[in-house]
């Protein structure tokens, strides 16, 4: 019996309609992933002009226009869809994360898919709490409830650098958005629950990152963060068949993360 295969392509796309301008529409023919999973949308369905023959499409946009957002295009209808995590959750200022637009979950016959942007602390930290405190853990939550029924397979810009490796310049950024203590902690209680980090499960000790500051031409001179990943279930750590950072893509200050699974 021949095993068949799953493509999986994760991507900040820092707005929708403005990637639509450039070749957004080339690299995902190019690629041809089976899902392909968006984080920072920015838009409403009814705003954004896009056709993906052979795609179903999920969104959930933010309330505040322009802003958050996340979408699913996938060519296997999935047998239920979810938007948000469980219950509401608000933020120390009493802001609603549920109304940011910021998880879808589709359910597969074999797995659950979430597609998850995470919440970013800000440069001046002001969310680092609900980060910590209220987000981390629920999300964590969340996944260990699907889990129970299958496993699940999770995406997106999780908004953290894990370990030294994933960031070009760690020693000056241990207080900085997205490389605090708080925020790893939180990515290492997840792989701590059993998920495995797919690119450096493949591949421990490549420097590659999928992230860059516009400011300071960065991407040229690859100072960059790995923030944006594809974890799964312990359960299909043999079936991962590979995990790759296109960093070759250009069209956002994120670059795609993808994933083959064996099914």
């Amino acid at each position: 019996m021949i095993d068949s295969t799953l493509s999986l392509i994760s991507w900040n796309v820092n707005g929708i309609r403005a990637i639509l301008k450039k070749d957004f529409l080339e690299i995902i023919k190019k690629h041809n992933p089976d899902i392909l999973c968006l984080q920072e949308s920015k838009a409403h369905k009814d705003q954004v002009d896009i056709t993906l023959p052979d795609y179903h499409d999920y969104w959930n946009s933010a309330v505040k226009k322009g802003y958050s957002g996340t979408i699913i295009f996938s060519k296997i209808p999935p047998l239920s869809v979810r938007y948000d995590v469980e219950k509401e959750l608000l933020d120390h200022q009493g802001r609603e994360s549920h109304k940011e637009g910021r998880v879808i979950t589709l359910e597969f016959e074999k797995f659950f898919l979430v597609n998850v942007y995470t919440p970013n602390t800000k440069s001046d930290l002001s969310r680092l709490k609900f980060r910590h405190e209220i987000w981390d853990p629920h999300f964590l939550d969340y996944l260990k409830k699907l889990e129970k029924e299958k496993p699940v397979v999770f995406c997106g810009d999780l908004n953290v650098a894990h370990e030294k490796i994933d960031l070009a310049r760690p020693d000056n950024n241990h207080k900085s958005a997205g490389f605090t203590d708080e925020e790893r902690e939180g990515f290492t209680n997840l792989m701590d629950a059993g998920f495995i980090d797919s690119f450096r499960h493949l591949h421990p000790e490549e420097k590659k990152y999928s992230w860059w500051s516009y400011r300071t031409k960065a991407r040229e001179r690859n100072v960059g963060w790995r923030i944006d990943y594809i974890c799964t279930s312990k359960s299909l750590k043999n079936n991962i068949k590979k995990a790759e950072i296109l960093n070759d893509v250009m069209g956002s200050d994120h670059c795609p993360v993808g994933i083959t699974i064996i099914q």
